[in-house]
């Protein structure tokens, strides 16, 4: 059991984390181990991000400290907070990856700090299903270049022929 001065203070760091984030991730951590939940941590911070673990009726005064009306005591089992200053995408996808290799961890939610925006478990597991930025980029590229390749064919098979 808490005292309420261990309470405020993890309120207050759960606000600082908050205000320094792009976005959270709410997930369910139950039943999975110490280990496990560490290696979740160390996935999230590889991200710069943190995990932490906050109970819901805390968690709704952290969000009301910054002026945030969301109420996480809907979610059943633990919640595990994931803080992050990167975008949804990143987040999203470090959380996805993780509860797809350990089925333990459910995603209950997202939200995102910038738009004030609370997003679903389901988008919050879309989101996490798309590639990375890079790899993004890369099929971008690779489209745009699809018809230059195609008229240097033409040409070239062109030049083939009138020789």
């Amino acid at each position: 059991m808490k005292t309420k001065a261990q309470k405020i203070t993890q309120i207050e760091e759960g606000a600082k984390e908050l205000k320094g984030s792009q976005s959270v991730v709410i997930t369910d951590f139950t039943g999975l181990t110490a280990n496990e939940l560490n290696a979740f941590r160390k996935e999230v911070f590889a991200l710069g991000g943190t995990m932490s673990v906050i109970k819901k009726r805390l968690l709704k005064y952290v969000f009301a400290k910054e002026g945030i009306e969301f109420d996480p005591t809907q979610f059943e089992g633990q919640t595990g907070v994931v803080f992050s200053p990167k975008d949804m995408v990143e987040t999203a996808g470090a959380a996805y990856k993780f509860s797809k290799q350990n089925k333990l961890l459910k995603i209950l939610g997202g939200y995102e700090v910038d738009e004030k925006k609370f997003v679903p478990a389901a988008d919050v597991a879309r989101i996490g299903q798309l590639p990375s930025r890079e790899v993004l980029l890369g099929q971008l590229v690779y489209m745009l270049g699809s018809p230059i390749r195609s008229f240097l064919y033409v040409l070239n098979e062109k030049s083939k022929k009138t020789n």
